[in-house]
């Protein structure tokens, strides 16, 4: 034997020991939005079933009867008297706006009791839903809407919460938003950043209303070594379509209606965020719930000159009145004025059995990614349920795509 050889061919076996194993970065990772539908922990709806039980199931909002174009004075009345009786239980009213409202878990069939029992059922068909997420698509960020806290995200991941980090947005409110990772995904810890800036006051007009919409949310992971930046919202209801194709009446941004008031004020909190985290982190991912037809807005392909009531280029300053309102009528041109650029990722797959709000969950990149997604797709799964179970594991579909890095 040639002991030399030998003693050579040993130190290079060793030397190869020795070398650490260096954990490659992923080439994609998968994305998800997903809102829960007044998702909170047992406790929570707990504390729920009681104070609905104890106010006789009432509802705060006025009703309408067929044919009414406004609520009767006897169903403002009466909606007066539930939220009264509503305060009383929860201690006051700031504390009642942390306890979902009655009529939140009834889902497709009302005339069913609203047990613990049922809503374990929905937390179970969530538990489900997520798991296949992370299992068979792939899915390693999450943005949730209509969550209470960070515990539920815990409770719903169910076996992977040892392997996903958690958190959310502090609110004065039942529903906020949250993240969860996969660890795995990013160089350096995550970090989360609250948006108490979209948290826009419900009727700036009165300072005696302490009532505000959600705040959102933005998560910064180190994937390749560059930070990528996830931006999650949940922006304000019923304000939903520009054309008569919806649950809502078509409407702009400069609407009188209440609803589309509390949206254009929460406009520049959004485009102030985005633009701030484009020139931070070039690589960034806006996606929520934004209750707008943001596809319906880019089909118009409507001139700068008509974005904004006067005129005024959407890529200029835009400019509050005393309460905070600005001259949009289009939420999408006024977030993609150039500065950044941003692409919707199309819609191009929808799975058997997805069923809820259509054209409401959006998912948004930047000009960076783009670059880098050229073909980028997303699809809409269906949300996991038991026969017929009471309470709907949720009224929206999670929306996932794969994003390239």
């Amino acid at each position: 034997m040639n002991y030399r050889l030998s003693v050579l061919a040993l130190l290079s076996t060793m030397a190869g020991c020795a070398t650490p194993t260096v954990q490659q970065p992923p080439a994609q990772i998968g994305v998800a939005s997903f809102n829960m539908a007044w998702a909170g922990t047992e406790a929570d709806f707990t504390t729920h079933l009681d104070m609905c039980t104890a106010v006789g199931w009432c509802d705060t909002r006025p009703r309408r009867n067929k044919g009414e174009t406004t609520p009767s004075p006897e169903a403002i009345a009466a909606a007066s008297r539930c939220e009264a009786a509503i305060d009383q239980f929860a201690g006051g009213a700031r504390q009642a706006m942390h306890i979902a409202p009655c009529n939140a878990y009834k889902g497709r069939n009302p005339a069913e009791s609203v047990t613990l029992a049922n809503y374990q059922k929905k937390l179970a068909g969530l538990r489900a839903t997520i798991a296949s997420l992370i299992e068979k698509d792939g899915v390693q960020v999450i943005a949730f809407q209509e969550v209470k806290s960070g515990q539920v995200i815990r409770d719903v991941l169910g076996k992977h919460a040892d392997t996903f980090d958690v958190c959310h947005a502090p609110h004065t409110a039942f529903q906020t938003v949250a993240f969860a990772w996969n660890r795995a995904v990013t160089q350096m810890p995550g970090q989360c950043s609250p948006r108490k800036e979209l948290a826009v006051a419900e009727d700036p007009a009165n300072a005696a209303n302490f009532r505000t919409v959600r705040p959102g949310l933005a998560l910064e992971l180190t994937i390749n070594g560059q930070p990528v930046t996830f931006m999650n919202v949940h922006l304000k209801a019923s304000c939903a379509n520009l054309k008569p194709n919806g649950p809502y009446q078509p409407r702009m941004l400069d609407d009188a209606d209440a609803a589309c008031r509390v949206l254009n004020r929460q406009v520049p909190a959004l485009e102030d965020w985005i633009e701030a985290v484009g020139v931070k982190s070039p690589r960034f991912v806006l996606l929520g719930d934004f209750n707008r037809r943001i596809d319906e807005e880019a089909a118009e392909n409507v001139p700068p000159s008509q974005v904004r009531t006067d005129g005024s280029d959407p890529a200029g300053p835009n400019k509050k009145d005393a309460l905070g309102y600005v001259a949009t009528k289009y939420l999408w041109q006024e977030i993609s004025d150039g500065k950044p650029s941003l692409y919707q990722v199309p819609l191009s797959g929808v799975d058997d059995g997805c069923k809820g709000f259509t054209g409401l969950d959006h998912i948004v990149i930047s000009e960076a990614l783009k670059a880098a997604n050229a073909s980028v797709g997303s699809r809409k799964v269906a949300v996991a349920s038991e026969p017929g179970q009471v309470n709907e594991s949720s009224d929206h579909c999670p929306r996932i795509m794969q994003l390239h890095l």
